[in-house]
């Protein structure tokens, strides 16, 4: 007769997009056991970019979780197993028990020819099974028959003899002594600890005086030592942007320039646009007239907004003709950069809206692929954390970036006299092999005149 076997589906972690090569799973929203159907989300992945959602690919029935959370694996990997629903199944032929194979199990002796067992003959298979139930690949073992002359079965062989502990490792000495320093073996005496009962951990075994320090306060303090450190794999956000900002730093010869700047105009627009009704959902901050003011400094010299390639035929400057506006957010997964796509497109209420959408999600976790890449020039607004400026390292394949510090009061000179104005630093590093010192200064010039009199956005526009 033929019984049919189902088989179940494997699937295998995607490419999200970007060329990922490895994704870390962070959380499972099924269990064995579970119906999902096709389009269901099933899996949170942590990739080099984002978290992402992943749906199942089809109907069925899950049969057993692959990957652990919080295990990085690598694309094309399977993750999951699930008895999909309509295959219809693999039909398996299963012969009619032998007479001898009925009378063995009269007296109790399970045959090859009952699930789960394994011919002699035959390498051991995996067998189809119930979630929970059945047995591991490789771990089943049949009982021995017994002989028909009922003669006793043969002995087992003998088992090799189990490896024996090293020998501990001979104490390093000195004359017989221990060895250790003078000073440490006057500690010790002092201390009344033993220099025979300690294990040293210095240069060719010899002790130490943190080693004579450890022994006086006993096992019970190694914990509290262990304490003292935290080691945290590298991985997910933190791992790409370890590995971006150092290529990006040795790669591409970094110029920063800095600005001082009388916002106090800037602050008094912004509370304007607060209460017109354009703005009335919208949260209205200095961060967006900074980004209007870049759009249109990238407007008047485009060659900041380019990137440097190398081509077949040589090193290009390719200058982009569309603004991928990047804003740093700082979020619990380390410091990613969403991009607001074709920035110079939207107007004031529409980039209003996109700066606030984009950040909320990526700090959120909810940033796809798609949101981090294809940047051409970034935003990074260190003022949020009460720093007056810095010096930030270029996003890879971008030719500048510009940091916008906090808004203090500060004693100003306005108009011939002394006053007290809202003043803010801006940094520009740029990328000195497309960007040099005349275009660099003229941009965070341009940026720096915009926010001192907002109305020159409009008159450059």
């Amino acid at each position: 007769m033929v019984t049919p076997v189902s088989q179940p589906r494997l699937f295998k972690l995607p490419d999200v997009g970007e060329g990922l090569t490895e994704a870390e799973i962070v959380k499972w929203h099924v269990q064995p056991g579970d119906t999902v159907e096709d389009g269901q989300t099933i899996v949170e992945i942590e990739t080099a970019k984002a978290i992402v959602e992943l749906p199942c690919p089809f109907d069925g029935v899950v049969t057993e979780l692959l990957v652990t959370e919080g295990e990085t694996v690598d694309v094309g990997v399977p993750i999951i197993s699930v008895d999909a629903e309509g295959e219809g199944g693999v039909a398996t032929p299963v012969s009619e028990p032998p007479a001898q194979d009925a009378a063995l199990r009269e007296e109790g002796v399970p045959t090859a020819n009952e699930p789960g067992m394994v011919s002699p003959d035959e390498p051991p298979k995996r067998q189809p099974v119930l979630v929970g139930y059945g047995v591991k690949e490789g771990t089943t073992k049949r009982r021995a028959r017994k002989p028909a002359n009922g003669a006793p079965p043969p002995a087992p062989a003998p088992q090799a003899p189990a490896p024996q502990a090293p020998a501990p490792r001979p104490q390093p000495v000195d004359n017989g002594l221990p060895l250790a320093k003078p000073p440490v073996r006057k500690m010790a005496r002092d201390l009344g600890v033993d220099l025979a009962s300690i294990t040293g951990s210095g240069p060719q075994g010899s002790i130490t005086r943190e080693d004579v320090l450890a022994a006086q306060a006993g096992p019970e303090a190694v914990p509290v030592q262990a304490a003292r450190e935290e080691r945290m794999p590298v991985k997910g956000v933190r791992k790409a942007t370890a590995a971006a900002m150092s290529s990006s730093a040795f790669t591409a010869p970094h110029v920063t320039e800095f600005l001082q700047v009388d916002v106090t105009r800037t602050m008094e627009t912004v509370k304007r646009l607060r209460e017109l009704p354009e703005f009335a959902e919208v949260k209205v901050s200095p961060l967006l007239l900074v980004a209007r003011a870049l759009l249109t400094a990238v407007a008047r010299n485009p060659m900041v907004n380019a990137a440097w390639a190398d081509g077949p035929s040589g090193a290009e400057i390719v200058v982009k003709r569309y603004v991928n506006l990047g804003i740093a957010a700082a979020t619990e997964r380390g410091l990613i950069v969403p991009k607001v796509k074709d920035a110079q497109d939207l107007d004031l209420p529409g980039l209003a809206r996109a700066l606030v959408e984009l950040t909320e999600k990526a700090r959120a976790g909810k940033a796809s692929p798609a949101d981090l890449s294809d940047g051409t020039i970034t935003i990074t607004n260190v003022g949020v954390f009460g720093v007056d400026t810095g010096t930030p390292i270029l996003t890879p394949g971008e030719a500048a970036i510009l940091a916008f510090g906090q808004i203090r009061d500060m004693p100003w000179v306005h108009e011939g006299e002394l006053a007290v104005r809202k003043v803010t630093t801006l940094s520009l590093s740029f990328d000195h092999r497309i960007v040099d010192g005349e275009l660099g200064s003229r941009v965070l010039r341009d940026v720096g005149d915009m926010l001192e009199d907002p109305i020159r956005m409009l008159a450059w526009s």
